[in-house]
């Protein structure tokens, strides 16, 4: 039987590299965004007939019912990767970010998450071997200064990660997330808070390199198939990750000159 990914964000950058990635392995796919223009444009670089689109807001839990119900029909309801990759990049000083900012992070950012998770789970559960892959950040391994929203909402994904992966072991399932660092896509032209500069512009100002987003799709190819709870990628990620088990100190006096 022909195996099937269903991703969200799947619009444009990380989602789109990894559509393109599955079905070039074959996979059938499933695409789900708010962008509906942007899913076409997913949809046309895919060999015809391996891909489907629903425009979902992954904080909309009818909508995700929907959506998946639909995608999983024709394989009687089994899905073999779920994929929560949706989210929005936000960043800025905390005091200077408004609370509607806040709200919509942590609830496009985590919340949706946890109903993909929660709703998921049964599609999941039905196909041996299932596994739900999820998006953190290099900003999950240790709080990032002018990210305390994105961060803390990357760390709950993570926490997540983790606790179901144990959760659902009895129930066959997988649970595995990537862990990137700044990733060339769409989301960093968007503005920093209380700023004049994009969050790419702060980006190449401290010196950090982005990772392609050809690059990440591998990596979550790899999670999909690989025995590691948390996949890094890109230099800054590894780095962090050896800094905060063996010299946490670094870290935090860096983010405190930031």
């Amino acid at each position: 039987m022909t195996k099937s990914i269903f991703i969200t964000g799947g619009a444009s950058g990380i989602g789109r590299a990894t559509a393109i990635l599955f079905a070039r392995h074959g996979w059938r796919v499933g695409l789900a965004d708010i962008d509906a223009d942007g899913l076409t444009a997913t949809r046309s670089l895919l060999p015809p007939g391996m891909a489907e689109t629903h425009v979902m807001d992954v904080r909309d839990r009818a909508g995700w019912v929907a959506a998946l119900d639909a995608f999983t029909a024709p394989a009687a309801g089994r899905l073999d990767v779920l994929f929560n990759n949706a989210g929005i990049a936000t960043g800025g000083p905390l005091t200077a970010t408004g609370f509607d900012a806040i709200d919509r992070t942590v609830a496009i950012n985590f919340v949706g998450v946890l109903n993909g998770a929660k709703i998921g789970h049964a599609y999941l559960a039905r196909t041996p071997g299932a596994c739900l892959l999820n998006t953190a950040s290099a900003s999950a391994i240790y709080g990032s200064a002018g990210l305390a929203t994105y961060s803390a909402t990357k760390f709950a994904v993570r926490g997540l990660t983790e606790a179901l992966d144990g959760e659902w072991a009895r129930d066959g399932i997988r649970v595995r997330a990537i862990v990137p660092a700044f990733v060339e896509t769409p989301l960093l032209d968007g503005r920093v808070d209380g700023g004049e500069r994009t969050i790419r512009e702060t980006v190449r100002a401290a010196g950090l390199e982005r990772t392609p987003v050809e690059t990440v799709a591998r990596a979550a190819w790899d999670a999909v198939h690989g025995a590691r709870v948390h996949t890094y990628v890109g230099r800054t990620a590894h780095i962090m990750a050896l800094a905060a088990r063996f010299a946490p100190m670094v870290l935090r006096n860096r983010m405190r000159r930031a």
